[in-house]
């Protein structure tokens, strides 16, 4: 029931309705008790009155008063009749009841209404106080007198009424508990089957399938719009990963294939035949470049590895604040005997120090990256600007710019993925593995920045990193 959604809706819904029954019976029963008692007081203090209409004067001039007891009302309840005493302001008690309890105690003066019982039987009292004798004789002059009574009745029946009452909305409350857990359980299936719906549809994906087609009624229902729209992202790039993953083996494999290949080759016509030492040593160097150029192809893929996993926070280091400048200035030094060989020039600008925490090794080969990417497609004689600053809100921004032709629009979406490379040549004359760029996105992302490229046909291409700095 604890990991089920539907379990725990139908508990929710049973405990609340519970709650609101169990709330009605006491607010009903409570209620019903409160009214019967206003009209069981009011009735009594009706009574009392007629009581006190049954007090008289004597014929003679003496003022005294008796009872008059032959027009005395029969009680509501039979079995239960009611008590009554009657006391006057000069002669004290004047009369009471047949049934009126013996030792009954009363309450002080001040006590309107109370509670007893007698020979387990619930009463009510009232007290009634200066209450004037009905009866006038005319021409008579004496002080009239004040009445007080005490009138007390069964509260068997009111209490039979009220327990009737909350049988009574106990049985309606049960009732409409039951028919708001049937609706409630009908309104959950209900609800929640566009959810089992939408989780077979997603059972349906794999490696083959990448498409979601979630039903039309989990598209409609605003709840679940949230969780569609997430899956949806989620597969599309999850699905791109993948590509991404079949096309670097694919092109790995490519790029390992090539000098394997030439190495095999040259090491076989090497054994067909015996050669002289020259020839010899010949085959053995081109090896060595063959080999150097593997062994540097695995050191990259191997570098783009552990920024990756350094990026998505599977690798932990203790980075120390350095300068952003001082790593653009020995980036450039380092690329600057290919800068000389094309008849590039360099320039660097500055504004200040930019203070932020990383490794140096890391951005000098980001700037790296970026310089010989520009170097090599900028025409000779041409330059490279490189700027380094702060963005409005305070990060480190540097911007790699040259002259070259520009990236192809077609080209520009595919800059950062790896072995992707706009000349479609696999020769070692346009140099490089295409894992540059996909080197530098990592490093970037896993320092928490951004790289953007930016093309102008015919004018160069711009790069813009973008890095968390901090404060002077």
């Amino acid at each position: 029931m604890q990991n089920s959604i539907r379990g725990r809706l139908i508990a929710t819904v049973v405990l609340s309705q519970t709650l609101l029954a169990a709330g009605l019976l006491f607010a009903g029963v409570y209620y019903t008790h409160r009214r019967l008692l206003m009209t069981l007081d009011a009735g009594m203090q009706a009574r009392a009155m007629s009581v006190a209409a049954l007090v008289r004067y004597t014929e003679d001039a003496s003022g005294n008063v008796y009872f008059d007891n032959t027009l005395m009302p029969q009680s509501l309840d039979p079995s239960h009749p009611d008590l009554f005493a009657v006391w006057t302001q000069r002669s004290g008690l004047l009369t009471r009841s047949g049934n009126w309890p013996s030792g009954l105690e009363i309450p002080p003066t001040g006590a309107r209404y109370w509670d007893f019982a007698w020979h387990d039987i619930p009463y009510r009292a009232l007290r009634a106080t200066q209450l004037p004798v009905l009866d006038r004789e005319e021409g008579k002059s004496f002080q009239p007198q004040t009445l007080t009574i005490v009138y007390a009745s069964p509260m068997v029946r009111m209490e039979e009424q009220v327990r009737e009452a909350g049988i009574f909305i106990a049985l309606a409350s049960f009732g409409l508990l039951v028919a708001t857990v049937l609706l409630a359980l009908w309104g959950i299936g209900r609800g929640l089957r566009p959810l089992q719906q939408l989780a077979g549809q997603a059972a349906l994906v794999s490696a083959d399938n990448w498409q979601l087609r979630v039903p039309k009624h989990a598209e409609q229902m605003e709840e679940l719009r949230p969780l569609t729209q997430s899956m949806t992202t989620m597969l599309a790039r999850l699905e791109r990963s993948f590509i991404q993953q079949r096309e670097f083996m694919g092109n790995a494999a490519h790029e390992l294939k090539t000098p394997v290949a030439v190495l095999k080759s040259t090491l076989q016509s090497l054994l067909q035949r015996p050669r002289t030492s020259e020839e010899y040593q010949a085959g053995l160097e081109h090896s060595l470049e063959d080999l150097e150029r593997l062994e540097q192809l695995l050191q990259w893929m191997l570098r783009l590895a552990r920024a990756e996993q350094w990026a998505h926070g599977a690798l932990r280091r203790d980075l120390q604040v350095i300068d952003l400048n001082t790593t653009c200035e020995e980036a450039v030094e380092r690329i600057r005997n290919l800068a000389e060989v094309r008849h590039t020039q360099i320039h660097l600008s500055t504004n200040g120090p930019v203070p932020l925490r990383a490794d140096p090794e890391d951005l000098q080969l980001v700037w790296t990256n970026l310089l010989e990417n520009a170097i090599r497609y900028s025409p000779e004689d041409a330059a490279v600007e490189v700027a380094v600053g702060r963005t409005g809100d305070g990060r480190a921004r540097v911007v790699v710019e040259d002259h070259g032709p520009g990236i192809a629009a077609a080209d520009l979406p595919h800059v950062f993925e790896r072995f992707y490379r706009g000349d479609p040549s696999r020769t070692r004359a346009t140099g490089g593995f295409g894992l540059g760029l996909a080197i530098a996105k990592a490093l970037v992302e896993a320092y928490g920045g951004s790289i953007t490229a930016d093309r102008t046909p015919g004018q160069g291409t711009q790069m813009t990193v973008e890095l968390p700095a901090r404060d002077r």
